[in-house]
Protein backbone atom coordinates (compact mmCIF):
# COMPACT_ATOMS: atom_id res chain seq x y z
CA UNK A 1 0.00 0.00 0.00
CA UNK A 2 1.22 3.49 -0.88
CA UNK A 3 0.09 6.75 0.68
CA UNK A 4 0.56 10.13 -0.96
CA UNK A 5 0.72 13.20 1.26
CA UNK A 6 0.25 16.57 -0.44
CA UNK A 7 1.07 20.03 0.84
CA UNK A 8 1.35 23.60 -0.38
CA UNK A 9 -2.10 24.61 -1.57
CA UNK A 10 -3.79 27.83 -0.59
CA UNK A 11 -5.15 31.18 -1.72
CA UNK A 12 -3.09 33.39 -4.00
CA UNK A 13 -3.74 36.48 -6.10
CA UNK A 14 -3.64 36.34 -9.92
CA UNK A 15 -0.04 36.46 -11.08
CA UNK A 16 1.21 34.91 -7.87
CA UNK A 17 3.01 31.65 -7.21
CA UNK A 18 2.51 28.48 -5.21
CA UNK A 19 4.57 25.33 -4.80
CA UNK A 20 2.88 21.99 -4.29
CA UNK A 21 4.70 19.00 -2.85
CA UNK A 22 3.78 15.34 -2.60
CA UNK A 23 5.65 12.59 -0.80
CA UNK A 24 4.96 8.88 -1.24
CA UNK A 25 5.06 6.58 1.78
CA UNK A 26 4.73 2.84 2.00
CA UNK A 27 5.86 -0.35 0.43
CA UNK A 28 6.92 0.13 -3.14
CA UNK A 29 9.64 -1.21 -5.33
CA UNK A 30 9.82 1.78 -7.63
CA UNK A 31 7.60 4.54 -8.89
CA UNK A 32 7.46 4.76 -12.67
CA UNK A 33 5.86 8.21 -12.79
CA UNK A 34 4.45 10.85 -10.47
CA UNK A 35 2.32 13.79 -11.34
CA UNK A 36 -0.46 16.23 -10.62
CA UNK A 37 -4.05 16.32 -11.79
CA UNK A 38 -6.69 18.92 -10.99
CA UNK A 39 -10.43 19.08 -10.82
CA UNK A 40 -12.45 22.29 -10.84
CA UNK A 41 -16.11 22.37 -9.74
CA UNK A 42 -18.36 20.89 -12.39
CA UNK A 43 -15.43 19.74 -14.54
CA UNK A 44 -13.61 16.49 -15.14
CA UNK A 45 -10.26 15.76 -13.56
CA UNK A 46 -7.44 16.66 -15.93
CA UNK A 47 -3.74 15.97 -16.11
CA UNK A 48 -1.63 19.00 -15.20
CA UNK A 49 1.89 17.60 -15.30
CA UNK A 50 3.70 14.30 -14.96
CA UNK A 51 7.31 13.20 -14.73
CA UNK A 52 8.74 9.71 -15.16
CA UNK A 53 11.62 8.23 -13.19
CA UNK A 54 13.72 8.96 -16.25
CA UNK A 55 12.85 12.65 -16.14
CA UNK A 56 10.45 12.79 -19.08
CA UNK A 57 7.87 15.52 -18.48
CA UNK A 58 4.41 16.14 -19.85
CA UNK A 59 2.31 19.29 -19.30
CA UNK A 60 -1.23 20.43 -19.90
CA UNK A 61 -1.08 22.95 -22.72
CA UNK A 62 -2.49 25.85 -20.72
CA UNK A 63 0.19 25.54 -18.00
CA UNK A 64 3.26 25.19 -20.23
CA UNK A 65 5.77 27.90 -19.45
CA UNK A 66 4.07 28.70 -16.13
CA UNK A 67 4.27 25.41 -14.18
CA UNK A 68 7.33 23.27 -13.59
CA UNK A 69 7.30 19.72 -12.27
CA UNK A 70 10.32 18.23 -10.55
CA UNK A 71 11.03 15.01 -8.73
CA UNK A 72 13.39 13.58 -6.12
CA UNK A 73 13.53 9.85 -6.85
CA UNK A 74 15.46 9.02 -3.68
CA UNK A 75 12.83 10.71 -1.50
CA UNK A 76 9.82 9.62 -3.63
CA UNK A 77 8.76 13.24 -3.75
CA UNK A 78 7.33 15.35 -6.54
CA UNK A 79 6.94 19.13 -6.63
CA UNK A 80 4.87 21.45 -8.80
CA UNK A 81 6.05 25.03 -9.01
CA UNK A 82 3.17 27.17 -10.23
CA UNK A 83 3.93 30.70 -11.40
CA UNK A 84 1.82 33.37 -13.09
CA UNK A 85 -1.29 31.79 -11.65
CA UNK A 86 -4.66 32.60 -13.19
CA UNK A 87 -8.19 32.37 -11.80
CA UNK A 88 -8.84 29.45 -14.16
CA UNK A 89 -6.13 27.47 -12.33
CA UNK A 90 -8.45 27.31 -9.32
CA UNK A 91 -9.12 23.66 -8.54
CA UNK A 92 -8.37 20.80 -6.19
CA UNK A 93 -4.97 19.43 -7.13
CA UNK A 94 -4.35 15.71 -6.70
CA UNK A 95 -1.01 13.95 -6.55
CA UNK A 96 -0.74 10.75 -8.57
CA UNK A 97 1.78 7.91 -8.50
CA UNK A 98 2.14 5.17 -11.08
CA UNK A 99 3.53 2.24 -9.10
CA UNK A 100 2.92 -0.38 -11.70
CA UNK A 101 0.64 -2.17 -11.81
CA UNK A 102 -1.21 0.06 -9.35
CA UNK A 103 -2.13 3.76 -9.47
CA UNK A 104 -2.37 5.78 -6.26
CA UNK A 105 -3.98 9.14 -5.51
CA UNK A 106 -3.57 11.70 -2.79
CA UNK A 107 -6.53 13.32 -1.06
CA UNK A 108 -6.08 16.61 -2.88
CA UNK A 109 -5.14 20.13 -1.94
CA UNK A 110 -7.16 23.24 -2.77
CA UNK A 111 -5.62 25.96 -4.91
CA UNK A 112 -7.62 29.17 -5.21
CA UNK A 113 -6.51 32.03 -7.42
CA UNK A 114 -8.53 35.14 -6.68
CA UNK A 115 -8.13 38.82 -5.95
Amino acid sequence: QVQLVESGGGLVQPGGSLRLSCEAFGSMFSIYAMGWYRQAPGKQRELVATITNGGDRKYLGSVKGRFTISRDNLKNTVHLQMDSLRPEDTAVYFCNADVRPAIYWGRGTQVTVSS
